[in-house]
C-alpha cells in the first residue's frame, strides 16, 4: 500500500507540472512590456510637439541666412537694378518668391519674380515664444501646403532686416518628412526600452512572484508535509521579506494544524473513556451517599464536601471535550455567596502544611453575585490550581519569602472583581504573549493552558472579563470581572407590584 501511494504522489500532476503560464497579453509581464511602450510613446507625443517646432523655426531661419547672406552681397555690389537672370538664380537659391532688405529704415527689393503672390500669414522670427511657434508648426504641419508665407527676421548683431516671400510646401514636407523619423525612433527607442525593462522586471520580480505562487500551491495541496514549505533566498528585497513571511506563516500553519489534530484526537479519546468513567463515577456516588448514615461527626463533616466533589469530577470527565468542540453550555445564573465558593475552591487544593503555601480568602462574608456556581467554581480553581503549582516549584533566594495566594473581592455597583494573587516568580515572556491560548499559554513546562483558556471562556459567557494585571512586586495577579444580568422589564413591574 505504501509503495502504491508513493508512486501515485510521484505520477501526480498538480506535483510535478509546472504552473500554467498565462497568455503574453494577460501576463503580468506581458502587461509590463505593452505598459512600457504605451508610456515610452507618451512621452515621445510629449515632445514631438516642442520638437517640431523647433524643427520649424531651425528651416526658415536657414532660409532667412540663405537670403541675407545672397542679400548683403547683392546690397554692397549692385549699381542699380539687377538683370532678371541675376534675380532669378537668387530667388532659385533661397527658394523664395520675394526678397528684400530693410536698411537704415528704408525696404529694397533684391529680387523678385514677375507677379508676386498674395502673402497669407506673416512670421517674424525676432521674438517668437515657445507656444506660438508650436501653435504655427501644428498649423503648417496639419493644414499647410499651397499658402503663401512672409518670413522676415535680423541679420546677425546688426539692425539690418531681410524679408523673404515663400510658399510653405517645401516646409511642410519637411516636416512631415521629419514626423515620421521621428514616430519611427520613437518606436524603437521605445520596443528597445520595453524589453531591457522587460527582462530587467522578469528577473528581479516576475520570476520570484512565480515562484512565490507555485510555492504557495504546492503547499496548499498538502499544508501538512513539512517538505512542502517555502524556501527563501538570502536576498534583502521586498520580495525576499515576503517570502521570509511566507516561511513563517506556512510553519505557524503547520503547528497549528498539528495542534487541530492532537485536539481533535484527545477529544475523540475522551469521548471514548467519557462513558465509562462517568458509570465509575456515579458508582462512587452511590456508595457516598451512604457515608451520610454513618455516626461518626467527622465523616458526616465530610461527606457532602466529597459528593460536591464527585460531582465536579463528572463534570470535569468532558472539560478537555467541550474545549476541543468549542462548546460550553450557557451559565445557569443564580445569586450565591462568593465566600462559600471560594471556601470549596481552599478544600479542593488541599493545602497543607507541609507545602509552605499560605491560603488567605479576604472575601466578605456576605459578597453575593450572580453567576453559576459550577462555572465559577472551575475558573477560580484553575487560577489558583496554576498558582498552586508555580509556587511548589518555586524557590526563592531567601528563606523568608512567605509563598502565598491571597482571594479578594468587592462589589462596586452591578459588577464584582474578584482578585486572585499570587507571590510566585510570576508568568515567563512567552506565556503572557500566548495569554488564554490553548496548548500555548501554559507558564510550566509540560503545561496544556487549557485552564486559563476554559476560564476565559466561561467569564465570557457571563459577560465578564478575565485580565492578567501588572504588578510592582514578583508574582502574577488576575482580575476576574463580572456583571450582574440586566434586570428585564417584566421582573421588575412584577416585583414592584408585589
Amino acid at each position: 500500500m505504501s509503495g502504491d501511494a508513493e508512486t501515485e504522489t510521484d505520477a501526480s500532476p498538480e506535483r510535478e507540472a509546472p504552473a500554467r503560464m498565462p497568455p503574453l497579453f494577460q501576463g503580468l509581464s506581458g502587461r509590463l512590456l505593452w505598459l512600457t511602450v504605451a508610456f515610452v510613446m507618451l512621452a515621445e507625443i510629449l515632445i514631438f510637439a516642442p520638437s517640431v517646432a523647433g524643427m520649424r523655426m531651425n528651416w526658415l531661419r536657414d532660409r532667412l541666412d540663405t537670403a541675407a547672406a545672397a542679400g548683403v552681397v547683392i546690397d554692397g555690389l549692385r549699381p542699380s537694378e539687377l538683370p532678371r537672370s541675376v534675380q532669378d538664380d537668387t530667388l532659385l537659391a533661397t527658394g523664395a518668391k520675394v526678397v528684400a532688405l530693410r536698411k537704415d529704415g528704408t525696404s529694397s527689393l533684391l529680387a523678385a519674380v514677375d507677379a508676386p503672390p498674395q502673402i497669407d500669414d506673416q512670421y517674424d522670427l525676432s521674438d517668437v515664444s515657445l507656444l506660438v511657434s508650436i501653435r504655427d508648426a501644428m498649423q503648417t504641419l496639419f493644414f499647410g501646403g499651397g499658402r503663401v508665407m512672409r518670413v522676415l527676421g535680423p541679420i546677425g548683431e546688426t539692425d539690418m532686416i531681410i524679408e523673404v516671400v515663400m510658399t510653405d510646401d517645401a516646409l511642410r514636407k519637411d516636416m512631415l518628412d521629419y514626423a515620421q523619423m521621428m514616430f519611427v525612433l520613437s518606436l524603437v527607442i521605445s520596443l528597445i526600452t520595453a524589453v531591457l525593462i522587460f527582462l530587467a522586471i522578469n528577473r528581479m520580480m516576475i520570476r520570484p512572484i512565480r515562484h512565490l505562487a507555485r510555492s504557495m500551491q504546492i503547499f496548499s495541496e498538502r499544508p501538512e508535509d513539512p517538505g512542502r514549505l517555502f524556501r527563501p533566498d538570502a536576498a534583502r528585497g521586498e520580495l525576499a521579506v515576503a517570502g521570509r513571511h511566507l516561511l513563517e506563516m506556512q510553519v505557524e500553519l503547520q503547528r497549528t494544524l498539528k495542534q487541530q489534530k492532537n485536539l481533535a484526537d484527545l477529544g475523540l479519546a475522551v469521548s471514548k473513556i467519557n462513558h465509562d468513567m462517568r458509570n465509575i463515577l456515579a458508582s462512587a456516588q452511590l456508595m457516598s451517599d451512604r457515608l451520610v448514615d454513618v455516626d461518626d461527626p467527622m465523616v458526616r463533616s465530610f461527606a457532602p464536601k466529597l459528593l460536591r466533589t464527585i460531582d465536579r469530577a463528572v463534570g470535569y470527565t468532558s472539560e478537555v471535550l467541550s474545549y476541543g468542540q468549542a462548546s460550553e453550555s450557557a451559565p445557569k445564573r443564580r445569586v450565591l455567596r462568593l465566600a462559600e465558593l471560594c471556601q470549596d475552591v481552599r478544600d479542593m487544593l488541599a493545602l497543607d502544611a507541609e507545602t509552605g503555601i499560605e491560603f488567605q480568602d479576604q472575601i466578605p462574608v456576605d459578597l453575593e453575585i450572580d453567576a453559576d456556581s459550577d462555572q465559577l467554581f472551575r475558573v477560580i480553581h484553575n487560577i489558583c490550581r496554576n498558582a498552586v503549582q508555580a509556587l511548589v516549584i518555586f524557590h526563592p533566594d531567601d528563606p523568608a519569602t512567605i509563598r502565598r495566594i491571597t482571594l479578594t473581592a468587592q462589589r462596586v455597583g452591578s459588577v464584582v472583581s474578584i482578585t486572585i494573587d499570587d507571590t510566585g516568580p510570576g508568568m515567563p515572556r512567552k506565556a503572557k504573549e500566548n495569554l488564554f491560548a490553548a496548548f500555548r499559554g501554559s507558564a510550566r513546562s509540560g503545561g496544556t493552558g487549557l485552564g486559563l483558556a476554559i476560564a476565559r471562556e466561561l467569564v465570557l459567557a457571563h459577560g465578564g472579563t478575565i485580565a492578567l494585571v501588572e504588578k510592582p512586586g514578583p508574582g502574577t495577579q488576575f482580575r476576574i470581572e463580572i456583571p450582574d444580568r440586566p434586570v428585564a422589564l417584566d421582573d421588575y413591574r412584577v416585583r414592584a407590584g408585589a
